[in-house]
């Protein structure tokens, strides 16, 4: 039962429950971005590339011209897919720009919170009078009169 407990024990800590929550946000980030290079990003850069798909970029190592990367592996020929690979570096490209700049958002509100908390904590610093300054302050709106 012991080895158990600490199993649960370690499982329940927030970093582990937060790390597991990363990679499940993560994961579905990823499906998200995927989507997004292949069904909106690519198209047009296919477009202008007259049509050609990145993902059907290949070349034959055998030396032989095959239809596509699918005849030339069903012929068993040894291909360099470098369209995929051209792919997924942009999947990567655009997944790091976005995490960039999520963190540079919450970057920017910790700052201002930062800021917003250091104006409360000189607000409420601020000492009260002495009694000296008090009896002064006193006297002279007495003399004002």
């Amino acid at each position: 039962m012991g080895l158990m407990k600490e199993f649960r024990e370690f499982a329940m800590r927030g970093n582990v429950v937060d790390l597991a929550v990363g990679v499940i946000i993560g994961g579905a980030f990823g499906k998200i971005v995927s989507s997004l290079v292949s069904d909106i990003i690519m198209p047009p850069i296919g477009m202008l590339m007259k049509g050609q798909n990145f993902a059907d970029l290949f070349m034959s190592l055998d030396g032989n011209t095959y239809e596509s990367i699918a005849k030339a592996k069903e012929a068993g020929a040894p291909v360099l897919a470098y369209g995929s690979f051209l792919q997924t570096v942009l999947d990567f490209i655009i997944v790091a720009f976005a995490i960039f700049m999520m963190i540079k958002g919450m970057n920017r509100l910790n700052k201002l919170k930062k800021k917003e908390e250091e104006a409360q904590a000189a607000a409420a610093a601020e000492p009260e009078p002495t009694k000296e300054q008090v009896l002064l302050t006193e006297i002279r709106d007495l003399l004002k009169k």
